[in-house]
């Protein structure tokens, strides 16, 4: 196996764990919540996380369905729908979220280093397969992070920490050092 080869292996393995990563945040975030914690707003203009998790999902299968075939657009999404919060039920916005992540893993999984520099389009732009992987991976961790946020909110002195608590930096930094 040549550096090349290994390089691209371990940016695809490394892309993958980011993205597990990124769903794992999400999942321990709403973990926390109770359905109406779901479907809270801080104030009217704001995204629940249903909505978050909608769109996200709406994202997820366009651009990981037939990803090396088509545009990562599809003809057939309605990004303005995705932000109608009219989820009916938290089964209903769990199984979402479990669909646009398994369409992640899917293409990601099918993918091999030498793809790495193919190219993809996205609403008719080019972009190297690496190019949008680095692009979904910043998008989704920036929703995760409105979903972390909005879940801290809504919990607020019952949230537990999903990193390092308050306080607690030393202690960790320690444990850290003994492994």
């Amino acid at each position: 196996m040549n550096a090349e080869h290994t390089l691209a292996k371990h940016v695809l393995e490394t892309a993958i764990a980011e993205f597990n990563g990124v769903k794992s945040l999400g999942d321990r975030a709403m973990a926390q919540l109770d359905a109406s914690g779901m479907f809270w707003t801080p104030e009217p203009e704001s995204n629940s996380i249903a909505v978050i998790v909608k769109h996200m999902a709406g994202n997820m299968i366009s651009r990981w369905t037939d990803f090396l075939t088509s545009d990562g657009e599809k003809t057939d999404r309605n990004r303005d729908e995705e932000f109608v919060d009219d989820i009916a039920d938290t089964d209903t916005l769990k199984a979402l979220w479990e669909k646009g992540w398994a369409v992640v893993f899917e293409a990601l999984n099918g993918l091999q280093p030498e793809d790495l520099l193919r190219t993809v389009t996205i609403r008719g732009k080019a972009h190297t397969v690496l190019q949008a992987i680095d692009r979904q991976i910043s998008h989704y961790s920036y929703h995760a992070g409105q979903i972390v946020y909005a879940a801290k909110a809504n919990k607020s002195a019952e949230w537990q920490t999903l990193s390092i608590p308050k306080g607690g930096s030393d202690k960790f930094n320690e444990k850290m050092k003994v492994r």
